[in-house]
């Protein structure tokens, strides 16, 4: 891993403000990577195939606008993690013959009530709690969904990711909230602590972000959250003037298995009808595609790569919540009816929401018979007729199917029934603005898609009802509000590729009219072209499966392969506390993620590789050196523990000892004698006083840096020869070499320059003579001479020094070694001092 110093910039802080612009990427992060530690991480990288293997995970995505209405929480665990609240009739989902046994949420998030309280088995699909009671036992304090539901979307320990996006956790529509100039976090801990009492055990949360009523959070299982890196969240405002956090977008960015990006986008668009507030809902969009900015991605190459800090260029991206996209085309009022069709076959004859239905479609009928018996000027509208006719197809085959016979006969297909509710879907989708935006590539074009929608609209119900559509005095029209879009990296790259060669198209056809060839006179029967029947078409074999195909293969930024699967897409029809239904969809990801325990192998083996060739790369020398034992010369190598020794030294006699430097590395070796450690009486230099340093060549004319003195290159191969050279000829060092403070032992650093240091012991013994002595200490020095005495005792011999702590007799002169007189030591003594030798 590589050492990366983050300096944030107090810009940075703006993110935390609700709606604020994030900082610009050139003022939020500035890092800074050692080089010498990239080498490493770039080369484990570069053997990153053999450290990744093919890994599954479910992630669920869920949203829901829930209107700043108390109780909704209650209702987070069984829908969102428990995948309750699911009508069969409302959906084209088959719930026949599953029970809690499909589930795993079932068994993790079921309460006390979905056990059959007789028998104690599982609840199934017909101990379902039916739509009336439901309604009646309504409560703020409690789950709205059925009694006895196993749950049918996958959910529990089955999901590696949980994604919940809410909007509308505090009231928007004040004014006091939206200029807040801080988040309340106090919702926020409600919804998380309803979620995670549902969620099994060891979940992890890994994000959480929140804009004013906007709330993204996310949970890792515990086998997953390991694998997640490189969190990061923001938010970006879109509301009041453009900015505010009332509207907007919080959104997060991880990445999983160190090589695949995913980014999730929990959005609240512009409300309204209008095409004034259409044309908001793209702005806004944009404004978040645009101005969303997350920390750069370092994606182990050693590359902190420029394209992760902005949506567009991830691997998989999931956007979804409140878009606000409404139907167009039709009355708001014709498509309540229009669906409550269908809804009020959820209630028995005697409950009062069926009853309200049955009240409003027989107005709307009567009012529809006064229609017809007008005259024939007054035609209605053509979103009336369009009500008309699907209306009209839905009784008449209602109709027929009550007085068919009840003959064995297999079931008609939903999609060719036209009064089916899927019928009635598909009729209602072609007015839908968000699919026509996206057909106009107005907004959503660049390769977002969607999957099936075979719900009903999950806007607008009264709270508390299963299948009544608003009705309160603006009885707002129904509309697909809700949405889950996601988009691969390679549908974005499909997009951009067929843009160019539109472009490319275009521009051969303004060449092909600049040059008169679009000339309409011309017949194309008298066109020829070229047919090749053994090639032309040869490999053009239509699959009908390939455009419906489930799994797509998706390039991901790191070359590998990716699947993404949508296995459900369902809204929970069946949840009451708020006008909105929540929706949600699993996806099955299928991913090349980095195994630990391979790559810990790979890293240990580049390591050792680097080390090696780091080693190789690095200078080397070998030194060989002389030293004297006893007046004798032999050849020491350098592991030899006593260094060079001189042995014998004498004054005025030099004494060199020949040290040899061999580059035995695979590159050019720079060397010299570097500056000793020495005492603060002690002389400072690459050698003492008494040694002299020669090379057998000229120094280099460059020196290094960070050196003073003067350096040698030897190339491969070569060698250097240095003597080192002894030779006493100052007086004042040998009286101090007479006195004991001198002596010759000391430590040379060889430096080679981008390597080790080599540390040269040297040494000598210094042989007194009369030289360096005074002539008083020489007359009292006793017969045999000064070497006899030093080799005699030297520690005595040393003693005899001038300005030494000496023993002197009662005439204040100094005494010798036997403390007599002067006398009487020349009368021990008749030889002359002279002959001791000088």
């Amino acid at each position: 891993m590589s050492n990366r110093r983050l300096d944030v910039s107090p810009g940075r802080q703006t993110r935390d403000t609700p709606g604020a612009y994030p900082s610009t990427p050139g003022e939020s992060v500035l890092s800074e990577v050692e080089s010498s530690q990239l080498s490493l991480s770039q080369a484990v990288y570069k053997r990153r195939a053999e450290y990744t293997v093919s890994r599954k995970i479910k992630v669920k995505v869920g949203t829901w606008n829930v209107a700043a209405l108390p109780g909704t929480e209650k209702d987070i665990g069984s829908w969102f993690v428990g995948g309750k609240g699911v009508s069969e009739s409302l959906s084209v989902l088959s719930l026949e013959n599953k029970g809690a046994s499909d589930n795993p949420a079932s068994n993790t998030s079921r309460s006390p009530a979905a056990e059959d309280p007789q028998g104690g088995r599982p609840a199934s699909v017909a101990d379902l709690e039916d739509v009336e009671h439901q309604e009646a036992r309504r409560s703020k304090k409690e789950s709205t969904t059925p009694l006895n539901d196993p749950g049918f979307v996958p959910g529990g320990e089955d999901v590696g990711l949980y994604v919940l996006g809410l909007q509308e956790i505090v009231d928007v529509s004040s004014a006091a909230e939206a200029f807040k100039p801080y988040n309340d976090p106090h919702p926020a801990r409600r919804w998380k602590h309803e979620v995670e009492a549902a969620l099994p055990d060891g979940y992890v949360k890994l994000a959480e972000q929140q804009l004013v009523g906007l709330f993204i959070v996310i949970y890792a299982a515990p086998d997953v959250a390991p694998t997640i890196s490189d969190v990061d969240t923001t938010s970006v405002g879109t509301g009041l003037m453009g900015y505010m956090g009332n509207k907007g977008a919080v959104i997060t960015r991880i990445v999983l298995g160190e090589f695949t990006r995913l980014v999730f986008i929990n959005c609240h668009l512009s409300a309204g009808v209008e095409k004034g507030n259409l044309e908001r809902r793209d702005w806004d969009a944009s404004q978040i595609l645009r101005r969303a900015r997350f920390n750069a991605v370092y994606n182990g190459a050693g590359d902190m790569k420029a394209d992760s800090d902005s949506i567009g260029s991830e691997d998989f991206t999931f956007w979804f919540g409140d878009l606000n996209y409404r139907l167009e085309g039709m009355p708001g009022d014709d498509v309540r009816r229009l669906l409550m069709l269908h809804t009020k076959n959820e209630y028995r004859v005697d409950n009062t929401s069926k009853r309200r239905i049955d009240a409003e479609l027989a107005l709307h009928a009567d009012r529809s018979g006064e229609d017809s018996t007008s005259s024939e000027d007054e035609k209605p509208s053509h979103r009336s007729r369009a009500y008309h006719r699907i209306s009209h197809n839905f009784r008449s085959t209602a109709s027929t199917a009550s007085s068919a016979t009840q003959q064995d006969s297999e079931d008609l297909d939903p999609s060719s029934d036209p009064a089916s509710l899927q019928t009635t879907i598909a009729s209602l989708l072609p007015h839908d603005q968000l699919l026509e935006r996206m057909r106009q590539r107005k907004a959503f074009y660049d390769g977002w898609r969607e999957g099936p929608i075979d719900f009903l609209p999950t806007y607008k119900y009264d709270v508390g009802s299963v299948g009544m559509f608003d009705s309160s005095e603006k009885k707002r029209g129904p509309s697909w509000c809700d949405r889950i879009l996601f988009r691969t990296r390679k549908d974005k790259q499909a997009y951009e590729e067929k843009v160019r060669q539109e472009e490319a198209a275009k521009k051969r056809d303004d060449e092909m009219k600049n040059h008169g060839m679009d000339d309409p006179a011309v017949n194309e029967e008298d066109v020829l072209f070229e047919y090749d029947p053994a090639n032309d078409g040869a490999n053009d074999d239509y699959n009908p499966d390939a455009d419906t195909e489930a799994a797509e293969k998706v390039a991901s930024s790191d070359a590998s392969e990716d699947k993404i699967h949508l296995e459900y897409y369902t809204s929970h029809q069946r949840v009451l506390s708020s006008d909105h239904k929540p929706l949600d969809a699993v996806f099955t990801l299928t991913y090349e993620a980095a195994d630990p325990d391979l790559k810990a192998r790979i890293h240990q083996e580049v390591a050792r590789e680097l080390d090696k060739a780091e080693n190789e790369r690095r200078p080397a020398v070998t030194v060989i050196f002389d030293h004297h034992d006893g007046g004798h010369g032999q050849s020491h190598s350098s592991a030899d523990d006593e260094g060079v020794d001189f042995g014998q030294v004498r004054f005025g006699s030099p004494k060199t000892c020949l040290v040899t430097v061999a580059n035995t590395g695979r590159v050019p070796a720079i060397i010299g004698f570097a500056d000793r450690t020495v005492a603060d009486d002690q002389a400072a230099g690459a050698a003492p006083p008494w040694l002299r340093i020669e090379f057998d060549r000229p120094a280099d004319k460059e020196r290094p840096s960070s050196e003073s003195r003067d350096f040698y290159t030897l190339e491969p191969g070569d060698a250097a020869n240095v003597e080192l050279i002894v030779h006493v000829t100052d007086v004042g060092l040998a009286r101090r070499l007479n006195d004991g403070n001198a002596m010759f032992d000391d430590v040379l650093v060889l430096r080679v320059h981008n390597g080790r240091d080599y540390f040269l012991p040297v040494r000598g013994r210094w042989l007194q003579s009369s030289f360096g002595w005074s002539v008083d200490e020489l007359l009292k020095i006793p017969e045999g001479g000064v070497r006899q005495t030093q080799q005699q005792d030297e520690s005595k011999t040393t003693t005899l020094t001038s300005g030494g702590n000496h023993d002197r007799d009662q005439n204040n002169q100094p005494r010798g070694d036997n403390s007599e007189p002067k006398e009487a030591n020349r009368k021990t003594s008749p030889k002359e001092p002279s002959q001791n030798g000088v």
